[in-house]
C-alpha cells in the first residue's frame, strides 16, 4: 500500500505505520469529548481464497480505559482504476466481531474486504472509503494470503508515542481538501456527445451527475439511512445542427431527488440494491412546445458476473406520474408506466446497454440502445474517452416529440456510459 501523489510507502520494521482516517465517525454525541479512537489502514491489496481484496485495520485506543467500537457491517468505498471512478461496497469479514473492546493505550485488529470489478487488474489501483478518510490509497495487489502477516507481533505503542500521519503534497490545483462537494459528487447516467446526420436534431448531447447530499454515515454508531439519499441531475440537448444558425430544437431537464439502497452481495457474487425516486421532467419552453411531467418511480437491481469478465445488469423500474399533466395529457400512452434497464460487458472493454419502456394497452414505447468501447484500446493509448455508439426508436426521444414515432443512430465519444 502506498500514498498517492509521491508520498513514500509507509512501511516501517518494528512499527505499524498507515493512513491515518478521520475518527468522527466513532465521536459521542456533540455535547461530549471526542472519542479517543483512531482507525489506522496498516495494508491493503492481500487477497483471501475467495479472490476478495483484504483491508486490513488497526483500532488504536489512546485512553487509559477500555473502549468499546461497533464495526459496521458495510461501508462504501471507491475505485479508481485507469482514471474511472466506480463505487464498491467494503465489508467487514465475518469471522471479525462487530463489538470490539480495545484495551487501555493499546489496538486492535479488524479485517474488511470487497469484489475486485470482474477482469481489472488491482494493482496500482486507487482506493478510497470517505466514511473514514478523505485520503485515497494505492493498492499493492498481492494473492498471497495475510494470515502470516497478521501473525507479526507489533509492539504497542508507549504510553503519549504519537503515530505521525504522513505529509499531505499541497498543490494550488487541489479543490477537494477540506471541500465535501467534490467527493460527494459521482456519475449517474451516461455522459456523451453523439451526432447522426439527415435528421433535425443531428446531435444528442447528455450530461449527468448525482451528489449525495449527507456523506457517508456508513461507520459504526453515526451508520445512517440517509447517506442513501442523493440529488440527481441530467440535461438532454438536441441540436439540429443542419438548420440556420444551428439552434438547439430542444433541451431536457432532468431534476431527481433519489434514494439507493447499499448493495449486497449474495449467492454466486450477484450483487442486489435498489432505488426509489422522485423525478421531475421539464424542456423550459412555453405556449404549444411547453412540456412538463412528474413521476415517481422504484427500481430494484442486480448485477451478476458471467465469466471471463462479462457482467450483466438487469433494472426493471415502475412509474407513477404524479401532479399536472396539461402540457402532455397523454404521455402515459406513448411512454406507459414500466421500463427496463439492461446491460452486459465488461467494465474495460464493449459494454452493450438498452434502456426500454411500454406501454401495454396502447402497444406503444421505445427502445434507447447504447454500444461502447473504451477509446484507449483502440488506438494504443490517447484520451480516456469512450468510442459510443447510439440509436433510438420509437416514441418520445425527447420531451418535446413525446407523442412522435422516430429512428436515430448517432456515434460519437463518451465520458461515463
Amino acid at each position: 500500500m502506498q500514498q498517492v501523489h509521491g508520498r513514500e510507502r509507509m512501511r516501517r520494521r518494528g512499527s505499524f505505520v498507515g493512513v491515518l482516517l478521520l475518527a468522527g465517525t466513532f465521536l459521542a454525541a456533540p455535547a461530549q469529548a471526542a472519542s479517543p479512537i483512531e482507525i489506522v489502514v496498516s495494508d491493503v491489496g492481500h487477497t483471501d481464497a475467495g479472490g476478495m481484496v483484504l483491508v486490513e485495520l488497526r483500532i488504536l485506543n489512546d485512553d487509559r480505559q477500555p473502549q468499546t467500537v461497533t464495526l459496521p457491517d458495510q461501508v462504501t468505498g471507491f475505485l479508481v482504476i485507469d482514471g474511472k471512478q466506480q463505487m464498491i461496497s467494503v465489508e467487514r469479514v465475518a469471522e471479525e466481531p462487530k463489538d470490539r473492546i480495545v484495551a487501555p493505550e493499546s489496538f486492535a485488529r479488524a479485517r474488511y474486504r470487497f469484489a475486485p470489478p470482474p477482469g481489472t487488474r488491482m494493482d496500482g489501483a486507487i482506493l478510497s472509503i470517505p466514511a473514514w478518510s478523505p485520503q485515497r490509497l494505492a493498492i499493492d495487489a498481492r494473492p498471497a494470503s495475510p494470515t502470516a502477516a497478521l501473525a507479526v507481533q507489533v509492539p504497542e505503542r508507549a504510553q503519549g508515542e504519537e503515530v505521525a500521519a504522513p505529509a499531505i503534497e499541497a498543490r494550488p490545483d487541489d479543490r477537494i481538501a477540506g471541500n465535501a462537494f467534490l467527493p460527494n459528487l459521482s456519475a449517474y447516467e451516461p455522459v456523451y456527445a453523439v451526432y447522426g446526420p439527415g435528421t433535425n436534431s443531428d446531435a444528442r448531447i447528455q450530461i449527468s451527475f448525482k451528489y449525495q447530499l449527507f456523506g457517508s454515515r456508513g461507520n459504526g454508531p453515526n451508520e445512517s439511512w440517509l447517506e442513501g439519499l442523493h440529488f440527481a441531475y441530467t440535461q438532454r440537448m438536441f441540436w439540429d445542427l443542419g438548420a440556420k444558425s444551428s439552434p438547439f430544437r430542444n433541451i431536457d431537464y432532468q431534476p431527481e431527488l433519489i434514494y439507493l439502497t447499499r448493495s449486497k452481495v449474495i449467492s454466486h457474487n450477484i450483487s442486489v440494491s435498489g432505488q426509489v425516486g422522485l423525478r421531475h421532467e421539464s424542456n423550459g419552453r412555453d405556449g404549444l412546445a411547453s412540456r412538463s411531467v412528474n413521476s415517481i418511480y422504484v427500481s430494484p437491481m442486480a448485477a451478476m458476473p458471467l465469466g471471463d469478465g462479462y457482467r450483466l445488469t438487469v433494472a426493471p423500474r415502475l412509474s407513477f406520474y404524479v401532479g399536472d399533466l396539461s402540457d402532455n395529457p397523454d404521455i402515459r400512452r406513448y411512454r406507459g408506466n414500466t421500463g427496463l434497464f439492461l446491460a452486459i460487458g465488461k467494465d474495460d472493454g464493449l459494454r452493450l446497454s438498452t434502456t426500454s419502456r411500454f406501454n401495454f394497452s396502447s402497444g406503444k414505447g421505445a427502445l434507447d440502445a447504447e454500444l461502447s468501447y473504451p477509446l484507449p484500446r483502440l488506438l494504443g493509448g490517447g484520451p480516456d474517452f469512450y468510442l459510443f455508439g447510439q440509436t433510438f426508436v420509437g416514441y418520445g426521444e425527447n420531451l418535446l416529440d413525446y407523442n412522435r414515432h422516430t429512428t436515430r443512430f448517432r456515434i460519437g465519444l463518451g465520458l461515463v456510459r
